[in-house]
């Protein structure tokens, strides 16, 4: 089989990521004697700095590891809404309909840097400098950055010129926006991780753990902390037009902290996949698989047009169920006790008779788990019901990059990274949030405050209502999948909304196809044309959706595209290579074989190993 790419195999260390930049760094930190949780470390850090349009430092990032000699967990480094951050607030002192796009009102409590913290600290080797030196060497030194930095810089330009002066110091020096070939620097990030370095080392004297700890304390107490809060107190313009202050405290930063829970899985066809719960979107992959046949051999032909509607529809009712039920538990939501029941074999019988073969669904149609009616925002109903004022979706967006408008709000984003060892652990991550468009750069600090709560409700009584100390449903969803009890592949996507369109896809293709020289074929499954739907509410500001919309590689057949259309689906035929920036990385349990491939969409993505 033609692939763009080789899948890579070896017995060493793999490593897979959308930037060439952390492969490689984490790579390095493989080669130097360090396990897959150091380099996913050094990588992530990488990762703030090289796709800074997609993630940054004071995001969020979930994790889902798979020690070589324990159990497989989910780290939690999504960070919860301010005490402050009330519906009351919102709605009713303020006056605001939605949570706005960008801004200090629509940052969560950082995440990303704790949950890196805790799982160096918990799993890994390396101490807090050895890992940092890869991102303070990018930030110091600077990188040539890939196009898609400059386009989005050039979008916000006029924004970051009137407003959000300390952005345009980093990202539009000299008034030019950064360009390929050009080196890009962002000296203030490389000083506070210096800083924070000094400080750890200080604390912590010779030992690793008390230095990480000490890092952990200055982030939550320290100068770090001052400043975060210092900038969400300053009124900043966001896509409301006008402009806010946020909510963030120091006692906020001070209370909150990562976390280890169990994931959720489903098992099908002898794979077990493992999800973070249903404060991501991660349940609603397990859903798709749910809602598939229940033999393999039911299953119309890998990508005939039966085959693809039926994942679109399946699609639309797991979306429309992460509508109506997902949230966090915490803080009085009725967040993941609905899980176990929208996964059972009853439920989704019933849910399956509803995909009409012949004819697309246009409907927004949440089920009953648990024999409770579904709960849909008033917002929800009005952009379901198409009535006047409501917002359409955002359209397509290619390769899993965010569509950026002029105001900074973002629809899609993310980066993912996923590591294999030699000694059999595995782990994947999707570090998002605290992207240059998001928040004001902090001054002191060169990086911004991140915009999860946007995801969140101004509405009281629903899962994903905006409440404090709750996660915000994020669409953040890493996958680590078993077969017959062993983990055998760590993978995802950016692509906000579309993240687990395009993973069940890759799975799909990697669990039904033939093996390809003795292992999973990994890079075949990512180079197959992709696409996705848009019949369900869209979880970024403004919150449209576009029923019956769907967006398919040009490489699709024809014929598959016609029928589509004849069955009622809106389909746009989008770039060649335009659905996804798909990462995977796997270890044959047999013979101890690694595996790792990565996207050629968006030409950055990329696999190494040995």
């Amino acid at each position: 089989m033609f692939t763009t790419r080789p899948t890579l195999q070896g017995t060493f260390g793999m490593v897979s990521s959308t930037h060439y930049l952390a492969s490689q760094s984490a790579m390095a930190v493989l080669e130097t004697g360090g396990n897959a949780y150091d380099a996913a470390v050094a990588a992530g850090f990488v990762l703030h700095v090289v796709e800074p349009h997609l993630n940054g430092p004071a995001g969020e990032v979930p994790i889902i590891l798979a020690p070589a000699d324990g159990e497989v967990r989910v780290l939690c480094g999504q960070g919860v809404a301010p005490a402050g951050a009330t519906v009351a607030h919102y709605r009713d002192e303020l006056g605001l309909g939605l949570v706005p796009g960008t801004g200090p009102l629509a940052a969560a409590v950082p995440g990303a840097f704790d949950a890196w913290m805790l799982l160096l600290r918990d799993h890994g080797t390396k101490s807090l400098a050895e890992v940092l030196a890869y991102a303070i060497g990018y930030a110091e030194g600077g990188h040539a950055p890939v196009e898609r930095v400059g386009a989005t810089v050039e979008t916000v330009r006029a924004l970051f010129e009137s407003e959000w002066t300390s952005s345009a110091e980093v990202y539009l020096p000299d008034g030019k926006p950064p360009r390929p070939g050009e080196l890009l620097r962002n000296p203030r990030l490389a000083g506070t991780w210096r800083r924070l370095i000094g400080e750890a080392e200080e604390a912590g004297g010779e030992d690793r753990v008390a230095q990480i700890e000490a890092a952990r304390r200055v982030w939550r107490e320290g100068f770090i902390a001052e400043a975060l809060v210092r900038q969400a107190r300053r009124p900043t313009l966001d896509t409301s037009g006008e402009r806010h202050a946020g909510t963030l405290t120091l006692a906020d930063l001070a209370a909150w902290e990562a976390s280890y829970e169990a994931p959720a899985t489903y098992e099908w066809n002898g794979w077990t996949v493992c999800k973070a719960g249903a404060w991501s979107q991660g349940p609603a992959f397990l859903q798709q698989l749910a809602l598939l046949p229940p033999e393999p051999a039911e299953l119309p032909a890998y990508g005939s047009a039966d085959y693809v509607h039926l994942l679109i529809e399946g699609c639309k009712l797991a979306m429309a169920d992460r509508e109506a039920w997902y949230g966090d538990a915490a803080g009085g939501g009725a967040a993941e006790a609905p899980v176990r029941a929208l996964l059972r074999d009853a439920y989704n019988a019933e849910r399956r008779a509803l995909v009409d073969p012949g004819k697309a669904s246009r409907e927004l149609r949440p089920g009953a788990p648990l024999g409770a009616e579904p709960r849909l925002s008033a917002h929800v109903r009005a952009v379901a019901a198409g009535e006047p004022g409501a917002q359409a979706g955002p359209g397509a967006a290619g390769a899993g990059e965010p569509t950026v408008s002029a105001d900074g709000s973002t629809r899609g984003d993310t980066c993912h990274l996923d590591v294999v060892d030699r000694w059999g652990n595995m782990v994947a991550a999707t570090p998002s949030g605290g992207w240059l468009q998001s928040n004001p750069v902090v001054p002191e600090l060169g990086f911004p405050l991140g915009t999860r709560l946007q995801m969140a409700w101004l509405e009281e009584g629903l899962p994903n209502s905006l409440t404090p100390g709750r996660r915000p449903r994020t669409t953040l969803t890493p996958s680590l999948a078993l077969k017959d009890g062993v983990p055998v592949m760590a993978f995802g996507t950016p692509g906000g909304d579309q993240q687990d369109q395009w993973q069940v896809h890759f799975f799909l293709a990697v669990a039904l196809r033939e093996a390809v020289r003795g292992g999973l074929d990994l890079q075949g499954a990512i180079d197959a044309p992709n696409w996705h739907n848009e019949s369900f509410p869209g979880s970024f500001h403004p919150r449209g959706m576009r029923p019956g919309a769907v967006t398919v590689e040009a490489r699709m057949p024809r014929e598959v595209v016609d029928e589509l259309r004849r069955r009622g689906h809106d389909v746009t035929v989008g770039g060649a290579w335009s659905e996804g920036r798909l990462c995977a990385v796997a270890r044959d349990p047999r013979t101890g074989v690694l595996s790792a491939a990565a996207n050629p969409r968006g030409m950055q993505g990329y696999a190494v190993g040995r």
